[in-house]
């Protein structure tokens, strides 16, 4: 008869602190905290590995699947709706897009309408063959039209003999787009609110309130700070609903929350768990009962602070990831942008490898099949207890200074993500933080300028003057891209391209590797590269380098041989180009005292070196 024998009897548990102290042996002396230690932008450190003690005192893994907090589920599968966003002239055209997705795996259309069309005949038109209550709807206009839709959207489906409350989906309504998007106040938005909640009472199944927290993801926000804001975002609208005679439960059925996703991979899934937790906490607090009722409603959509205009297919990979995140997060539909985004309108293979993204991890990677798989992760576990606490942290403050109506009101929600915007350019361009294919490493020779169209396609008139309400802060939406591009496309515009010769000699690894460094260095402006294997003189790549009609020559070797290197070249030169030296070497103030001025190295921005060559070629 077979024995169970336990194989790790023989061996004797380890330590975190013997872990630790075979890493700091390994380290040879650098620090451990310096070295291993990620001190998060969300204010908290991440360690280089975690424990199954590590969970001690966590509340998240104690709950089970679709159970209060609802931190790993609201529900007891992991499937969600496919969604993808439709921009149209005519609802007409509007309605074919919709008809050909439908048969093509989507199964949450998101209508953008212009005024005009909502009207009877224009709900026709544009639902021409489809069967709402089998589908997630989504639709979308200007807030001042929100209620007006909901309206004639209820007398469509009863006069069509379809059951409104059996309609599942949303309208689009978000009570601080005019602040945080468009400059104008909204003094009036409670009574706006009203009216909107008011003309959907029929729509049971439609979610009118948008928390559109992708707003400020979009806007550079940290993941606390997204999640913080929204949080506080949907406890005003909550509030004003039951001060307004609804019910919590009523009022919760309300709201939605579209998050954003960012490709800190990991940070998102965590942020998923989190909010899942900490709304559940805010519904409850205002009795047990409504434990049940407690369960928020999560849109994601992938990031465009992140996306760029060259290189645009790594636009795929950063988009898969987040889409993944969003998956394993848990979350009720996702919408994946196309890798072309930044163009301002994309054509019928982006939409279509955006919507297979989405059915590629359905079909193929079977990620509706497991609930919350990263539960039990002592990474994934700790992650979601510290966002959490950071972000609550947030909303405590925001509640305690008078709201998140307020605050908007006031700008100071735009004047913190704007100063989180500023902050994270600055990383992009001290290449803190990566955007590959714009500061590092970027697709040589690529042009763009064609592909960026004039004004943004299908931009619709709502038919309200919104000139005349009082000036707020906005947010500033700039892309983490958006400055290398501008400084790129200045260069791809011009009438010439500045030419950077690589003068390579002396330690071969060393000529290779500061080569390749400036290299990838200068085509972050667009600028063209000539780079050499090697030279056995100054005065030879000197010579070569002019003859090729160098603007810019680049010295490429090693730290000890700058020192005799660098005077010779920069005299060979004469002044006739900008010589820059590759590298920051110890003899630095003694080339800078004979006038040798450019250096790049690691350390350096970036993008204020290529913008000062810029100038200096009048670009």
């Amino acid at each position: 008869m077979a024995t169970k024998q336990n194989l790790f009897a023989d061996f004797s548990p380890t330590s975190a602190e013997e872990w630790k102290a075979k890493i700091t042996a390994d380290l040879k002396g650098a620090p451990y905290d310096k070295k291993l230690v990620w001190r998060t932008k969300e204010g908290f450190d991440v360690q280089p590995f975690y424990r199954r003690e590590d969970l001690n005192g966590l509340l998240t893994p104690m709950v089970a699947p679709g159970e209060y907090p609802y931190v790993r589920s609201t529900r007891l599968n992991n499937e969600w709706y496919t969604r993808q966003e439709i921009q149209a002239s005519s609802p007409e055209e509007a309605n074919r897009i919709a008809l050909d997705l439908l048969f093509k795996g989507v199964d949450a259309p998101s209508f953008t309408l212009a005024a005009s069309w909502i009207t009877q005949e224009g709900l026709s038109a544009l639902l021409k063959d489809i069967e709402p209550t089998a589908i997630e709807l989504n639709l979308s206009c200007c807030v001042s039209q929100a209620a007006r839709l909901a309206r004639e959207l209820t007398l469509y489906f009863q006069g069509r003999g379809i059951d409104p409350a059996k309609v599942i989906g949303s309208i689009d309504y978000n009570p601080f787009k005019r602040e945080l998007v468009r400059r104008k106040r909204n003094p009036d938005w409670r009574a706006e609110a009203r009216g909107v909640v008011e003309a959907a009472q029929a729509l049971k199944g439609m979610r009118v309130l948008q928390v559109d927290a992708y707003m400020l993801a979009n806007a550079g926000a940290y993941i606390t700070q997204e999640l913080g804001y929204a949080l506080a975002w949907g406890a005003e609208m909550l509030s004003a609903q039951i001060e307004d005679g609804y019910t919590v439960e009523e009022a919760t059925k309300r709201i939605k929350f579209n998050f954003g996703i960012s490709s800190n991979y990991f940070m998102e899934i965590a942020k998923f768990r989190a909010a899942r937790w900490l709304w559940a906490e805010i519904v409850a607090a205002h009795g047990e009962e409504y434990r049940e009722v407690a369960k928020i409603n999560q849109h994601a959509i992938t990031s465009q602070w992140n996306m760029t205009l060259y290189d645009s297919y790594v636009n795929l990979l950063r988009t898969q990831t987040e889409a993944m995140s969003a998956a394993l997060g848990g979350v009720d539909s996702i919408t994946v942008l196309p890798f072309d985004t930044p163009y301002g309108s994309s054509d019928d293979f982006s939409m279509r490898i955006a919507r297979n993204q989405q059915l590629l991890l359905k079909e193929e990677s079977h990620f509706d099949k497991v609930i919350d798989p990263s539960a039990g992760s002592y990474y994934i576990e700790t992650l979601t207890s510290n966002i959490a606490h950071k972000a609550w942290e947030l909303f405590l403050s925001i509640e305690q200074e008078g709201g998140f109506a307020g605050a908007v009101r006031d700008g100071k929600v735009q004047e913190k993500i704007n100063a989180t915007n500023r902050t994270r350019h600055e990383a992009v361009a001290q290449r803190k933080e990566s955007l590959l294919g714009t500061n590092e490493f970027p697709n040589f020779g690529e042009t763009v300028h064609d592909k960026i169209p004039q004004t943004k396609a299908h931009h619709h008139s709502c038919g309200v003057d919104h000139s005349k309400e009082e000036d707020v802060l906005a947010l500033d939406f700039s892309r983490g891209a958006s400055d290398f591009e501008a400084l790129r496309l200045s260069t791809e515009q011009a009438t010439k391209q500045p030419v950077v010769f690589m003068l390579t000699i002396g330690n071969l690894a060393m000529r290779l590797a500061r080569a390749q460094f400036a290299g990838n260095f200068f085509a972050c402006a667009g600028y063209k590269l000539i780079d050499n294997l090697g030279f056995d003189s100054i005065q030879e790549g000197v010579d070569e380098a002019f003859s090729k009609g160098a603007d810019i020559i680049v010295l490429c070797s090693s730290d000890d041989e700058y020192a005799s290197y660098a005077p010779e070249a920069y005299q060979a030169i004469g002044g006739k180009c900008p010589m820059v030296v590759a590298g920051n070497p110890a003899c630095r103030p003694e080339l800078e005292a004979l006038g040798i001025e450019h250096y790049i190295h690691v350390k350096s921005d970036v993008l204020a070196t290529l913008a000062s060559f810029n100038q200096h070629f009048g670009i």
